[in-house]
């Protein structure tokens, strides 16, 4: 096996990109790659831990509940049956990464944080359990707060693009997602979390339509004017696949596209499916912009 070099959690930001690699331990993930679905689905997660570090990638980010349009959601206690085996398999075999839990349930993060998981990856922003900000105060752990509108009314799923957004109304589209942001700061800071834990994610493809996505991820520079490091999650979702008219598996270039110009605007962290190749988009656009 591949010998990794221990990663700080608390990572220095400024100097490169840093690549995020899903790990999806779900039946149902839009992008086709839930891990549920193999025989043996810790093996399989382990599998893809390797390969990504192998790749390049600076930290894992394991979700055992899908995020998309319609998905169904799942107890607490099935999301950390999928997600506990994972995270003490990737320990026992000595993968030395940053691992980030992707929850938004206090109850799944705490647990994940207890076996040995790094960061806490909310997607709604420390909004949707009100233990959430405490829990990483507790443990001070570096916390990803993402934007999110998301309303199932407002949700179009189509067999071959995917759910996209449609009807979402901003008053102004930048200044809405920065004041709140700004208010899961607050909700963080209140609790007890440091600056320095906390990490800004614009939620592309949450809530948003394709021409509010591609908005968003050109004026990126004006959400990093918030003073917080930024992490950008594009990968393989679905207003690329209405703009290219292409299906999840057939997304990677443009996703490289929206990483690089996210890396030019900001971005300092990418959350992506196709480690290998994204890892040289960030080091090509490092090459220019850093």
């Amino acid at each position: 096996m591949v010998e990794i070099k221990t990663v700080n959690p608390f990572l220095e930001f400024g100097k490169k990109t840093y690549v995020m690699g899903i790990i999806n331990v779900t039946p149902d993930s839009f992008s086709g790659d839930g891990l549920l679905s193999q025989k043996d689905t810790v093996k399989a997660a382990i599998e893809q831990a390797q390969r990504f570090v192998e790749a390049g990638a600076d930290i894992l980010d394991i979700g055992g509940e899908s995020t998309r349009p319609g998905a169904i959601e799942v107890s607490a206690q099935e999301e950390m049956d999928r997600v506990l085996p994972v995270i003490d398999s990737i320990k026992d075999v000595g993968i030395e990464i940053v691992l980030s839990i992707d929850t938004y349930k206090a109850q799944v993060a705490e647990s994940a944080l207890q076996h040995g998981a790094h960061w806490i990856n909310d997607v709604w922003g420390l909004r949707a359990d009100a233990d959430m900000a405490a829990v990483a105060a507790r443990y001070r752990a570096p916390v990803i707060l993402m934007h999110n509108r998301s309303k199932p009314a407002h949700a179009d799923i189509q067999a071959r693009l995917g759910g996209r957004y449609i009807g979402v109304a901003y008053q102004n589209l930048i200044e809405d997602v920065k004041r709140e942001l700004l208010e899961s700061v607050t909700i963080a800071r209140s609790a007890g979390v440091e600056d320095r834990q906390i990490i800004l994610d614009p939620g592309i493809g949450f809530g948003k339509t394709v021409e509010q996505n591609l908005t968003l991820i050109n004026r990126l520079s004006e959400i990093k004017e918030l003073g917080f490091p930024l992490l950008l999650g594009p990968s393989r979702k679905s207003f690329i696949g209405y703009t290219l008219n292409l299906p999840p598996e057939e997304r990677v270039e443009g996703t490289a596209a929206i990483c690089a110009i996210g890396i030019a605007r900001g971005a300092d962290i990418i959350r992506v499916h196709d480690v290998e190749v994204m890892v040289r988009v960030a080091k090509m656009a490092d090459a220019v912009v850093r």
